[in-house]
């Protein structure tokens, strides 16, 4: 679990689909109301107020993107109660969650070495297709609209060579420098065979 400061009252949770697994937990929990789903949402708020120094009481808005083979964020906005309002709530959190998920495979490479050794065993797996960026020196490698559940073994070869980003393609398409658009696996093949 990774956590990120995005504002004042704005945090950043990234869960692993390893983190879930060892929780006990899947993304379909999510829509549960499990006492294992409310444990660990409540242990990650504690984890955020202890990290981040913010307290934690009152309202809270959760906005859950599921990110398909790689886990989930959640963006949790922390509302600001008035003070004559404390009294109600009295270590109480009420939650409004919103859900929504991205198509795209995107993970992070610190070495372009790594990148040619999976275009290599993606095409063998006769997978094609892809996107590469670059930014702050590293490599993002982005499939559009990837159905992890027909290509699972794709994303456990993704994970050999790479790891799971939590950046978004508007982030990379926005901040990132493009080096090869929608024929990654193609053009790294033709180039570094």
């Amino acid at each position: 679990m990774r956590l990120e400061r995005l504002t004042a009252n704005k945090i950043k949770i990234f869960l692993t689909s390893d983190d879930l697994i060892d929780r006990g937990l899947s993304k379909e929990d999510i829509w549960k109301d499990s006492s294992k789903w409310n444990q660990l949402f409540h242990d990650m708020l504690e984890e955020a107020s202890e990290e981040f120094d913010v307290d934690i009481q009152g309202s809270v808005a959760v906005e859950i993107f599921s990110l398909q083979a790689q886990g989930m964020i959640m963006i949790i906005t922390v509302n600001e109660v008035e003070e004559d309002e404390e009294m109600l709530y009295d270590g109480f959190i009420e939650m409004q969650v919103s859900v929504g998920g991205f198509d795209d495979l995107i993970y992070e490479f610190e070495e372009f070495e790594d990148i040619i050794d999976l275009a290599k065993r993606l095409s063998s797996m006769n997978i094609l297709g892809g996107s590469l960026y670059t930014l702050n020196n590293r490599y993002y490698f982005l499939m559009v609209k990837f159905d992890v559940s027909k290509n699972e073994q794709a994303a456990c070869v993704f994970s050999e060579y790479g790891n799971a980003s939590i950046i978004s393609p508007h982030v990379l398409s926005e901040y990132g420098k493009s080096i090869i658009e929608d024929k990654a696996v193609e053009t790294i093949l033709h180039f570094f065979k």
